[in-house]
């Protein structure tokens, strides 16, 4: 019995220095990036011919001058939704098509492009 104590009090001892185990933590696994969705666009033969459209009608308004930077306005101010309507109309009612035009005509933002323009003129 005597040497029961002492080995007792050693495994004690030696117990008590074992630091306990720890499973490792688990990997850090990083989310794949993905790319946003492409923003939709026009073809370049519908914004082609919406941009004719939006000419004829600039030059029925401004005969006999170089239309073409106030085409610009109206194009780059129009949705693309508009300008596929445009498009559209373009081809199969010209009177429709003119009121389209008119209405992106009347924007403050082409209003003033408009304006820019004809001052440079």
């Amino acid at each position: 019995m005597r040497l029961v104590l002492p080995l007792a009090a050693m495994s004690l001892a030696l117990a008590a220095c074992v630091a306990p185990v720890q499973p490792p933590p688990p990997p850090v696994v990083n989310p794949s990036v993905t790319a946003p969705p492409p923003a939709p666009s026009l073809d370049s033969s519908t914004r082609a011919v919406a941009r004719d459209v939006v000419n004829r009608e600039m030059a029925k308004r401004l005969p006999g001058r170089n239309v073409a930077p106030y085409t610009d306005c109206v194009v780059n101010n129009a949705s693309m939704a508009e300008l596929s309507d445009i498009a559209a109309r373009g081809v199969s009612d010209a009177g429709s098509a003119a009121a389209s035009v008119a209405l992106i005509v009347k924007r403050p933002a082409t209003t003033q492009c408009i304006a820019k323009v004809a001052a440079t003129a």
